[in-house]
């Protein structure tokens, strides 16, 4: 009865993808999109904001951990992006949808981003909780996952937050500048190696990269520069563990024979994750293409199952899956489509609250 918040978003955004590609009609989406708003207008938010995890059938926040019992705004985040998709795919002109349309706009405003300054500090803050505060006291700084965040906060019209927010907060005043290379491949910004390749994914399955850039970096080289990185650690393959090729490989979070572990090349424990790869797509088409050939046709059925492929494998501890996580299998479906058509990036960069903040931050395509 888990839903997870950031997973529900990138569900939303593959059932327009599931409707435009005949899995199911308009009129399924649009009911599942009446049911889910629905939900989420009713469940627990706090300043606006919905709790990591939400028990599915009361909507009450379900705890990720002890202090983390109230408002994740990452998480919150994916969600509000998932969203914004919908409002902009849904027809304003059919009764049914413009009741849907007018309940994510009153969400979406009743997100209060400038809350989690703390006050007017000069940056975000991911948790809150009515019961210890900002006890979790986790910055929204980059560079990960968490671009998205920062780009709906300042493109706010009810609780907006400076541009200052992103540079200071976000971009620690040029902190994030990397330039170093890895592999002989340059990475922009971020940590070294990279990190797990879900940073090139989960902000970017509404915000198109293509040719996006601000001051700090060109996002389409980051993300796929990132990418091939990630590829080419698994070709060399410092480890030596077993099934490491240029066509099987990805680091990421995902299950592992421990339970769940963010892997990336500096944190690499030997497991595969196919999202990796494979929602790398729009940025490694080759390579990416590589992997899913290998995955289907040569893994076969230890890797695929009733939902596609599996969470994730490890060859060198004999050890396969046998789950899927929406934050793994949602980027999988939308990055597919987004090299295919660009669906959900044209849907969300159609947005105003797109165009707000790409003048405000001072992005450009």
């Amino acid at each position: 009865d888990v839903v997870t918040i950031g997973g529900s978003g990138f569900g939303l955004m593959g059932i327009i993808v599931g409707a435009e590609r005949g899995f199911i009609s308009r009129q399924q989406a649009v009911a599942h999109f009446e049911k889910a708003t629905s939900f989420l207008a009713a469940a627990d938010r706090f300043h606006g904001a919905w709790p990591h995890w939400l028990n599915g059938v009361t909507g009450n926040v379900y705890p990720f951990s002890t202090y983390d019992d109230g408002a994740d705004l990452v998480e919150t985040s994916f969600l509000a992006s998932g969203l914004i998709c919908v409002r902009q795919y849904l027809d304003i002109n059919q009764t049914e949808e413009e009741i849907i349309i007018t309940r994510i706009n009153n969400m979406l405003d009743q997100i209060e981003w400038d809350w989690f300054t703390r006050g007017g500090l000069n940056e975000l803050y991911w948790h809150w909780s009515p019961n210890y505060n900002w006890a979790m006291n986790m910055k929204v700084s980059g560079y990960n996952e968490a671009l998205i965040t920062h780009f709906l906060a300042a493109s706010s019209v009810t609780h907006p937050v400076s541009a200052s927010v992103y540079h200071n907060g976000w971009a620690r005043n040029g902190g994030i500048i990397n330039g170093n290379s890895f592999y002989d491949i340059l990475l922009p910004v971020g940590y070294n190696y990279g990190g797990p390749l879900f940073f090139a994914h989960y902000s970017f399955l509404g915000l198109n990269p293509q040719n996006l850039s601000d001051q700090y970096a060109n996002y389409w080289t980051q993300n796929g520069n990132h990418s091939l990185i990630n590829q080419k650690h698994c070709i060399i393959n410092p480890k030596n563990y077993l099934g490491y090729s240029a066509e099987c490989w990805g680091l990421t979070a995902s299950d592992d024979p421990s339970g769940y572990e963010v892997h990336e090349p500096v944190n690499d424990n030997g497991t595969i994750s196919p999202t990796a790869a494979i929602s790398s797509l729009p940025y490694t088409p080759e390579a990416s293409m590589a992997a899913i050939k290998h995955f289907y046709f040569i893994l076969g059925d230890k890797l695929w199952g009733q939902y596609g492929f599996y969470d994730a494998f490890n060859p060198s501890e004999s050890w396969w899956a046998n789950s899927y996580l929406a934050i793994d299998q949602g980027p999988i479906l939308v990055m597919i489509e987004n090299y295919r058509t660009g669906l959900c990036w044209d849907l969300f960069m159609s947005s105003p609250e797109a165009q707000r903040a790409m003048e405000k931050l001072g992005f450009s395509r």
